[in-house]
Formats: structure tokens, C-alpha cells, sequence
């Protein structure tokens, strides 16, 4: 029996195709092998694809995405964005002219720019409730005006904000940010995360909704009553 291969993995998005290489897998090179091994085998299939690359928190250097975007574009295929939480892989994607965020699911959303007089993130502004399977990335904050329905998801550099019910999951400060917070109209997430500290909502289907902020204090996630 052939082992599976977890390092590498491709698989279909509204946008395209998502090439996602392991932050942990090991060798460069060797990872970049494995991915271009499971293209070469349906080459046919993948020709004139448009492909975004997640490889998580790994620094990808110049020379190695610029080298990865040839060796695609030699199979028919067009690298347009990089995802990752590591500031050298963003830098290096966006001297190269790629995209660095990334939503799935809900359409690709350019990242705002931030006038100098103004400090802080820029943010995504979504209008409308994210159902189950949903999935929002965004290396800054996230705002949503609607519903966080069970079953979607939201990772965000910055804070995440939830004009509505939230009940998926969302992991605010994923780049490390323990600053970072997550406020909702009501919260009960299913999972809620920020940089690396994580919690779950208590099951008490008696609890009154009320607008909550939860933050990290003293080494752990709390909530508490959201009054602006």
C-alpha cells in the first residue's frame, strides 16, 4: 500500500485551484517535486488553470516562488496569489506582482488601501450572512454585517467583526496578534481562536443574546459585555 501524501495538496475553489504546500513538510524543493508530480499525472486536466498557493506560516524567498510560477506556467497553469501568515512570503508575492488575500467561497475581494492620516488594518467588508461551507481569509480585519451560520469559517490577520448572530468558527490574530478580538452581536462560536489561545462557547441554549467582545487577558480568552 502507497502511504498518502499529506505535505501537498490541490484541490478546486470558485476562483480556480488552491495548491497548498505543508508550513511543516520539510524540503523546498522536495515539496515543490510532490506538488508538480501530482499535476504532471492529470497535466491534461490542470492546463490553463488559475492557481493560488497556501503555504501557511513557511517564508518562501524570491527565487522560489518566481521558480514555482515558471515551472507552473510551463504546465499551461497561472500562479495569481499566495496566501501565508509569514511577512516574507506576502513581501516577496507582492514584488512579484501576486495577490496576498484570498476569499473562498464568497468571490476574490481586493484589499483596501489605508490613507497615511489613518492608522490601523485594513479591513473586508462583507454584506451578507456566510453560510455553512463558507470560508474568509483575509490578512486583515473582517467585518461582516449578517450572520456567521455553523459550518463557516473566518481567519483573519486583524479583528473580526460580526454585525449578527456568529456560530461558525473564527480565528482572529492569525498571524500572531494576541491584540486581536472577535465581537459579535451574539456570540456562541463553535470555535473561536485568537493568535494561539482557542475556547468554545458553553452549550446553554438558555443564555440570552447580548453583544460580546472576546479578547485574550492574562493568558486566556474571555468574553465580556460589548458597549462600545
Amino acid at each position: 500500500m502507497v502511504a498518502r501524501d499529506d505535505s501537498v495538496a490541490i484541490k478546486g475553489i470558485k476562483e480556480g485551484l488552491l495548491l497548498t504546500i505543508d508550513a511543516e513538510g520539510g524540503d523546498w524543493n522536495d515539496l515543490v517535486h510532490r506538488l508538480l508530480s501530482r499535476i504532471d499525472e492529470k497535466r491534461g486536466f490542470f492546463r490553463g488553470a488559475r492557481a493560488a498557493l497556501d503555504v501557511g506560516a513557511r517564508p518562501v524567498l524570491p527565487h522560489e516562488l518566481d521558480s514555482l510560477r515558471l515551472l507552473l506556467s510551463k504546465r499551461g497553469m497561472t500562479l495569481w496569489a499566495v496566501v501565508s501568515t509569514s511577512g516574507t512570503t506576502v513581501t516577496t508575492a507582492r514584488n512579484l506582482g501576486m495577490e496576498t488575500s484570498l476569499i473562498t467561497g464568497v468571490g476574490q475581494l481586493d484589499t483596501p488601501e489605508v490613507s497615511n492620516e489613518e492608522s490601523g488594518d485594513a479591513a473586508v467588508l462583507i454584506d451578507h450572512t456566510l453560510r455553512s461551507g463558507r470560508v474568509v481569509r483575509h490578512r486583515g480585519s473582517v467585518v461582516i454585517f449578517g450572520d456567521v451560520n455553523p459550518g463557516a469559517e473566518i481567519i483573519a490577520g486583524g479583528n473580526i467583526i460580526v454585525w449578527g448572530r456568529l456560530r461558525g468558527v473564527v480565528h482572529a490574530g492569525a498571524d500572531g496578534n494576541e491584540n486581536a478580538f472577535v465581537c459579535a452581536l451574539d456570540l456562541a462560536p463553535t470555535q473561536l481562536r485568537i493568535a494561539r489561545y482557542i475556547t468554545v462557547s458553553p452549550s446553554d441554549k438558555r443564555r440570552r443574546p447580548r453583544p460580546e467582545v472576546a479578547l485574550v487577558q492574562q493568558g486566556r480568552i474571555i468574553a465580556q459585555a460589548w458597549d462600545g
